[in-house]
Parts: C-alpha cells; structure tokens; sequence
C-alpha cells in the first residue's frame, strides 16, 4: 500500500464535491491507516502490562496466586522494559473478572504498588501506602462491583479487571535470601475463597528466557483485541472503541482482518512504532531536561500520574512513559529527600548524538552521589527498551558494585564494546555493536542534592 503525502491527498478528485471510486478507496485506507497509529500510541501503557501477563503466564504459569520473584536479580534473559537489576522484583497478575473480589496480604515492610491494566494506580503498599510499612491485607474491588464491602481491608477499587502487583526489596550485603523470604510472605486469593486459599506459587524468574514486551508487527493489534474483549468496558474509552470498531475490534467480536485491512495494520504498527519512538527520544516532550547543560531527563516529567492537565490528557507524556516503561505511583512524581527513587535518563552523548553500541563512551560521576540508599547505571536495547544483552551477567552498574574509585571520591565508568585503555575492568560495562542504548541512572532515597541540583552527572563522554 502506498500512502499519499498531506499534498496528494488534497489534490484527489472531488467532482462536483463528490469523491470518485477511487479517491474515496485512498481516503478511507488513509483514515484506517491514522486511525491504527492513534489508536496503537492511545493504547501502549494497556499493552505494556498485557504483554507481561500474557508472557508471564506462557512461562510460569497463570493465576493470581502465581507470582513471579527474581530471586537472583533479572537478568537480560528476560524481556522487560527498563527493568532494576539491582533490586528483588516479584511480579503478579490479578483478574478480577475471573476471581471477583480479591485478598491481597502484604507482609510488613514490603514496598510495591498496585495499578490497573492501563497503568493508572490503585494504591501503594508498605510505608508509603495506607499499612505504613506494618503489612495488612488489601481488598480489590472489581470495576462493576455491587454489593456490599466487608470490614477490616484496605479497599479499593480497581477501573480495569486486570490488577498488576508489583514488588520490590532491596538487597542488602548481597544476600538475596532476606528479600526473596520477605516477598514469599505475600498472599492473594479470592475473598470468596478466605477460608480455604490457593496455594501460593513463587517461580523463580532469574535467568529464564522470557518475552514479556509488547509486539512491534501485527500481533500487537490481535493482543489489543484480545485485551479489549476480556476488560471492562470504560466510559472514558469510549470514543477510542468507536475508532477500534472501525478497524475490527471490538468487545465481543472476533478480530479477523482482511487482507486490507492486514495491510493497513501491518504498516500502522511499523509507523506508529516509530511515531513513539520519535516521541520519546527526540527533543518534542517539553521541559524534560533535569539541567540546561546536560542530556539527561526526567522520564516523567508530570505532576499527575495519571497524565491529567487542568483540561486534557496528556497523550504525549503518556506515550514517552510508557514506551519504554511499566508501572507507576504518586510516589515516583513527587520530592521526598531520604525517601522512594528518581530516574535520571539519558539517549544522547555529550555532543548530543544517540548513544550507540559501536562506540565508547566514559561517565564521570562527581563524588558523594547525593543517593541515600545506593545508585546504579543500567542499559536498555533501543529496540524494546529491554536490559542489554550484552553477555555480562547483569546490564547495570552502580554502587552496590566493587568499583574503583578516584582519589577525590568521585568514579568514571565506562561502556563500549571492549574495554578502553588503562580503564578498570570492575568499572566497565559491554555495549553491542549496532545496538542502539539509553541508560536510567537510578538514585534510591535521594538527597538535597539531587533536588536543589547542586550535584548533577557528566554527559557520557564519547572515547577512542
């Protein structure tokens, strides 16, 4: 299919205001076409999390009993967008149109969050969610319930059937045995079955080879139908349906496209795509950059989680977030010093040009990281924002690691494809050749400094 420019397509003929046969064809196919891109970029953050619950449930299994602990870190094996290696992650995945009305039991201490399937948070959990860090049980309440709420849980109601449980624990010496235990205390059951629980299931997913990115070709709108199908139908999405019905999908419909249709969908996931990625890692997100003199940005660069302006969504920021990422909370937008995380990001050298894994490239950190708990540099694929593999064994580097430092305090890392002269090989992480990269440089319980930016990172520094 050859799409027409903006001016070919104003010259089409219109006799006697009336569209010939064929100006009608290419108009019509150039509106399925703009129509499958908008609805593909309105969509991302809902396939980000479907994608990691259909890859999940491939692998470890499916259930809200089922979840999923990284019990030795996660490594690139596993496909996930821009995850932390240097954390315990434990991932589940609730239906709440299968079980109803759903216990979730946090054991103290826990840190995590609870979103629905379009990433819009439902609550924290542990010290910054309403059990304060003393664990409690969580009651979820599908988007359609009625009837009445028993007493004694937080509760909660989510707008999608889908609930996305996310955990962390951090690390503490190197022993992953205290995280993992404290995260295997968590349980999640029907609150009709309270009496008589599922057992638990926590896979282990370190190492495990699994895909849990959304699709870049056809399959992401035959994922999209499948998701639209099984969800509750929400009023806010209402137009958005109306545009997806166009294209053949639609709640209670089977997706079968015709052979133009395939067409035009196959060419709007490829453009799309790109669309996202022009979104996020060019200059077009206003206001993104943590300092004038330097290429690093606030990956999310709001106020309000949920993307909400004074009179609109934020359609842009939203696509920049969730194309490269997953899950979110109050927490990570507001300025807590000692407290939670920030996510400097960066896609560009010093010189302003993309990073790229042909080259080297040195990163001078000043001394006294201004993070409280400890701070990492971690590696993501251009292509599906998913760690580097890069044949080490984790695609991050940080504090937690045995560096070598400068006399001052200060550190320079390094990356590229082989070590650079006389630098350090503790210090050092593997880049692929072709391979475009980005880096989120994680700063855990930040200090003043981060905030008041009397401390700020180099740009990475391009090296022979």
């Amino acid at each position: 299919m050859s799409l027409g420019s903006w001016q070919d397509l104003r010259e089409l003929p219109f006799p006697e205001n009336y569209p010939t046969s064929e100006a009608s064809q290419q108009l019509i196919d150039e509106m399925m076409f703009q129509r499958a891109c908008q609805v593909l970029l309105w969509s991302i953050p809902a396939m980000s999390v479907y994608a990691m619950k259909k890859g999940s449930d491939e692998v470890f299994g499916e259930g809200g009993n089922v979840l999923v602990v990284f019990k030795d870190r996660l490594t690139s094996e596993t496909l996930i967008s821009t995850p932390n290696s240097d954390v315990i992650y434990a991932l589940g995945y609730i239906d709440l149109a299968a079980d109803g009305p759903t216990v979730v039991e946090v054991p103290p201490h826990q840190q995590g969050i609870l979103d629905d399937f379009w990433q819009r948070p439902i609550t924290d959990v542990g010290y910054v969610g309403p059990d304060a860090g003393e664990g409690g049980k969580y009651l979820l309440l599908p988007p359609d319930y009625v009837g009445e709420v028993p007493e004694g849980y937080h509760t909660f109601t989510s707008r999608t059937y889908g609930v996305f449980v996310f955990w962390r624990a951090f690390i503490e010496g190197g022993d992953t045995s205290k995280p993992v235990a404290l995260i295997e205390q968590t349980r999640i059951y029907p609150l009709a079955a309270a009496a008589n629980p599922p057992e638990m299931v926590f896979p282990n997913g370190s190492g495990v080879v699994a895909d849990m990115v959304y699709p870049r070709d056809l399959r992401y709108f035959e994922m999209l139908a499948e998701f639209v199908n099984h969800e509750y139908v929400a009023p806010e999405d209402w137009a958005m349906r109306g545009m997806m019905a166009s294209l053949g999908i639609a709640k209670g419909k089977a997706f079968a496209p015709g052979e133009r249709m395939t067409e035009i969908l196959t060419a709007a996931v490829d453009v799309g795509m790109k669309m996202a990625g022009a979104v996020r890692f060019s200059e077009y997100l206003p206001g993104t950059r943590y300092y004038e003199d330097r290429q690093w940005h606030n990956v999310l660069n709001v106020l309000d989680v949920e993307f909400n302006e004074d009179s609109f969504l934020n359609v842009d920021a939203r696509v920049g977030m969730f194309h490269i990422g997953y899950s979110i909370s109050p927490a990570m937008v507001m300025e807590m010093e000692g407290k939670g995380s920030k996510y400097p990001f960066a896609y560009r050298d010093q010189g302003g040009n993309y990073l790229s894994g042909s080259n080297s490239y040195r990163l001078h950190i000043p001394a006294d990281v201004p993070a409280a708990n400890f701070w990492s540099v971690t590696l993501y694929d251009a292509a599906n924002a998913s760690g580097l593999d890069n044949g080490q064994p984790y695609p991050s580097i940080g504090s937690l690691n045995d560096l070598t430092y400068n006399d001052e305090g200060s550190v320079d890392l390094f990356f590229g494809p082989e070590l650079p002269d006389g630098a350090p090989a503790s210090n050092w992480l593997r880049t692929v050749p072709g391979k475009g990269w980005f880096t989120l440089f994680r700063l855990y319980s930040p200090t003043k400094a981060f905030f008041d930016k009397s401390w700020k990172p180099n740009d990475f520094q391009k090296v022979n």
